[in-house]
């Protein structure tokens, strides 16, 4: 397959770490960002903030300046914070919506001129099973994830006419450094009413990601993306459980939904 010049979000870790390790050893020049300075000779770890427009911007544009071009961004750079909806704060709200959203919107609004010039790129972006469906405790979560579904789907066919691919991977539950680095809601966890009850759907939540899929399936799944021409919009990577929910999701009503979803998550 033909080299390409790949720029990978959060590869530090996770997804991202096993996916950039993947693509690298396929020949491909991978680039991956993450926070904090890394080296390994097969991937070329640059610092940025995602969440940093003016970082994004330059890291992009010193990438083209050594290889010509981006011919793929994954948008992998992501986080978690656990807690009830009505007690977040607006730093704990900026912080998740900054790093999962508009990082994805940062780094694509980076890379979008470059490969409208060449007339060809594909950017593959991280949504998840809780993209699909409302996670209760992980609200916010989720709505970062409802909003790359939505941005991914509009830009999709806002720059298809320019040779430029757009999709998405929903994974459900993996064995990754996710659940270790979640963020719990302090104020949360003391509240009287919420708090039992956050205890006991987090132990459940740590326990399903736990013994969840490890990352090399998921990262095995992007490389083939990566491979493919045009690859599907939607690309659900989950246990069979998780993959069935979201089928669920499209043949019962809302208020059924919602009854599953806290039957299941104790709340």
């Amino acid at each position: 397959m033909e080299q390409k010049i790949i720029i990978i979000t959060g590869a530090s870790s996770g997804f991202g770490k096993a996916t950039a390790a993947m693509l690298a050893a396929k020949g491909h020049v991978v680039y991956g960002l993450c926070r904090r300075e890394m080296e390994d000779g097969a991937v070329l770890y640059r610092r940025c903030d995602v969440r940093n427009r003016e970082e994004v911007g330059a890291v992009v544009a010193r990438i083209v300046e050594e290889r010509g071009r981006v011919d793929v961004l994954v948008n992998n750079a992501g986080m978690g914070i656990g807690g009830a909806l009505e007690l977040a704060t607006a730093e704990e709200i900026d912080l998740q919506m900054g790093t999962n959203f508009m990082g994805c919107v940062n780094l694509s609004q980076a890379v979008l001129p470059y490969m409208r010039k060449a007339r060809c790129g594909k950017i593959i972006n991280l949504s998840s099973v809780g993209g699909l469906m409302g996670l209760p405790y992980q609200g916010f979560y989720s709505a970062s994830k409802f909003a790359i579904e939505g941005f991914t789907e509009a830009l999709a066919a806002e720059v298809r006419g320019f040779g430029i691919r757009v999709c998405m991977v929903e994974p459900g539950d993996f064995a990754t450094g996710f659940t270790g680095s979640r963020k719990n809601s302090q104020a949360t966890l003391d509240d009287p009413d919420y708090g039992p009850i956050f205890k006991r759907s987090l132990a459940l939540i740590e326990k399903e990601e736990n013994g969840g899929l490890q990352p090399e399936v998921l990262a095995r799944r992007i490389v083939k993306l990566v491979e493919m021409k045009k690859p599907p919009l939607r690309n659900v990577v989950a246990n069979l459980e998780q993959w069935l929910s979201t089928v669920i999701k499209h043949v019962v009503s809302g208020n059924q939904m919602v009854s599953i979803l806290k039957d299941y998550y104790k709340c």
